[in-house]
């Protein structure tokens, strides 16, 4: 079956864009979610439709192969026996990429998978890139690839920006509906980053298109959301990472279900069940992380199976759900303390949410009546992003 989009590292393979043509060596920033239809990498693609020209490989949190796992566990750098060429890693000592590395290119190719939601680190990874490229005077050149929650659905205030960090540079909602290409292009803009971006437009992608729409296979961008089911409910589910919930991790399905071995599932499904969650069904669970909070102790908690993608929010769900965690069990739950994402003062919850708001109405200080609005986007949020917008 031939799927309906064709991604920018496609189109740049087969109608190669003048920075390809004309640059003597480029770098490529990538993972092992940077693959064509075939399921070729995108260094083995470039590499053998412009020969002789891969200066270097740069990966982004979780490495070149998303061998490592969250939060502040770096990647090394390497050599390519492969290409011959250095791997550096853009999560070590440094996330963007130093002037010696970028010695001897004169082009910087991103072909990354991102996942829809402002806190995946691959974004910023492409900010660190734009800013290192104005700097050293080359362009960068974005492979488009779709956005798996779609261009059409926003969720979540805008990042505040004192609350800047490495899950969020930028003033964003939590699911932006903008793919990295378009990201680049908004953040050079509203970042003054000064980059010349260029961005290769997929083919065949449209706004309402969920992932299994484009009709491509699922290769996990990172190690922990293995399933675009995970994706879908990250937008909201991955602010767990803030307090002393398990997300999941050290399971086959994280995001997707959650817990904590003092957690009663068929009460919290009661209580979560009266803030009229749409397009979703929670199912009491326990399960056993084998890494991670709570390894190897049994936990109680939810799975989230979301029925309806249209009409489910993830972020509204997720905010509903730790509110009612919290009446539930004041003196067990938790808030998560830093260090969290190169952040060592402010606590996690809050880089997350882009603010205070959201851990402020988790513990009670925001009435209740606030559910709807702290979880919307801005009305004009399409408005802001459409002079940036490629479909």
């Amino acid at each position: 079956m031939t799927p309906a989009t064709t991604i920018g590292l496609e189109v740049a393979c087969q109608s190669p864009p003048e920075p390809l043509r004309s640059c003597k060596r480029f770098g490529l920033v990538s993972n092992q979610a940077s693959v064509d239809r075939h399921f070729r990498h995108a260094a083995d693609a470039l590499h053998a439709r412009f020969p002789g020209k891969l200066g270097a490989l740069f990966g982004p949190q979780h490495g070149l192969w998303s061998t490592e796992q969250d939060n502040m566990i770096a990647t090394g750098h390497a050599r390519s026996e492969r290409f011959g060429v250095p791997v550096w890693s853009l999560y070590s000592e440094t996330r963007k990429p130093t002037q010696q590395m970028l010695n001897g290119l004169d082009l910087l190719v991103i072909d990354l998978q991102d996942v829809g939601t402002r806190v995946y680190t691959y974004v910023w990874t492409l900010t660190h890139c734009l800013e290192a490229c104005a700097q050293k005077g080359i362009p960068a050149l974005v492979l488009d690839r779709p956005n798996p929650l779609g261009g059409e659905v926003a969720e979540g205030p805008l990042l505040d920006l004192r609350w800047q960090s490495f899950v969020g540079r930028a003033s964003v909602p939590m699911r932006h509906a903008l793919t990295l290409g378009e990201l680049a292009r908004f953040c050079n803009d509203a970042m003054g980053l000064g980059a010349d971006v260029r961005v290769v437009p997929m083919q065949g992608w449209r706004r309402a298109m969920l992932w299994p729409e484009t009709g491509r296979a699922w290769v996990p961008p990172s190690p922990n959301l293995p399933r675009f089911e995970g994706a879908l409910v990250y937008p909201g589910q991955v602010l767990l990472e803030g307090t002393n919930l398990s997300e999941g991790r050290g399971t086959t399905t994280p995001f997707e279900q959650f817990g904590a071995p003092w957690l009663d599932p068929w009460q919290l499904q009661a209580l979560v069940s009266t803030h009229r969650l749409r397009g979703v069904a929670v199912r009491p669970v326990r399960f056993e992380p084998t890494f991670q909070k709570h390894a190897n102790a049994a936990c109680g908690g939810l799975f989230l199976h979301v029925t309806d993608a249209a009409a489910f929010r993830s972020y509204r769900t997720t905010l509903a759900i730790l509110r009612a965690t919290r009446e539930l069990w004041p003196r067990a739950f938790d808030w998560r303390q830093p260090p969290y994402e190169y952040e060592h003062v402010r606590l996690p919850i809050d880089i997350l949410a882009g603010s205070p708001a959201a851990r402020e109405f988790i513990d009670g200080e925001r009435p209740l009546r606030e559910l709807d609005s702290l979880s919307a986007a801005p009305a004009d949020w399409h408005k802001r992003v459409r002079r940036f917008l490629l479909y």
